[in-house]
């Protein structure tokens, strides 16, 4: 299993600047866990957390100070994961995405590069390994990366089936771990 840091990685000046932005005076973000994944880089992470087949399992620690707001998550299949993309250099408000050959709008992508690099994640939750441990899948971030909030995901709330993915739609991940 891959390993899990005590405290968030925040080493050299780009994760030094990104970490100054979160505690602003007037706007502040407190990570409550680290997230560990296989990926070491940016290049390495995968498109979209649906796109590795098998999709590995990957831990989250919970901090001490939050590990009791983990209470109730039993029995919940799938879980919403927020995340501070710490290893984003800069915004890069247009771009040409790899699979593509149109340069787009950062909003109108699921690309890391953003104005606020925050990540987000709907995880199959695989059940706690330990008190402050979970086991979950369907990831994209690097090994390291700051966990900022969990939710739970209610597909009676937050599933769209009929959602349109528009430039995207030609482009999904289609595999194992996508339904359709």
């Amino acid at each position: 299993m891959f390993g899990c840091h005590s405290e968030p990685r925040v080493v050299g000046s780009r994760r030094a600047t990104y970490a100054s932005r979160m505690t602003q005076p007037g706007f502040g973000m407190t990570p409550i866990g680290s997230i560990a994944t296989p990926w070491r880089t940016i290049a390495d992470c995968p498109r979209n957390g649906r796109q590795p087949d098998p999709a590995p399992v990957c831990r989250v620690r919970v901090f001490e100070p939050f590990v009791a707001g983990l209470r109730g998550l039993e029995g919940m299949s799938h879980l919403i994961l927020i995340y501070w993309l710490d290893q984003v250099k800069s915004a890069q408000l247009v771009f040409t995405p790899p699979f593509d050959t149109e340069p787009r709008g950062v909003f109108a992508t699921r690309g890391p590069r953003r104005p606020n690099p925050i990540g987000l994640s709907v995880a199959r939750f695989d059940g706690f390994d330990g008190p402050d441990q979970l086991l979950v899948r369907f990831l994209d971030c690097v090994d390291g990366t700051p966990l900022l909030d969990i939710k739970p995901y209610l597909p009676t709330t937050d599933a769209e089936p009929d959602a349109a993915m528009g430039w995207l739609a030609p482009h999904a991940t289609r595999n194992a771990n996508t339904p359709g």
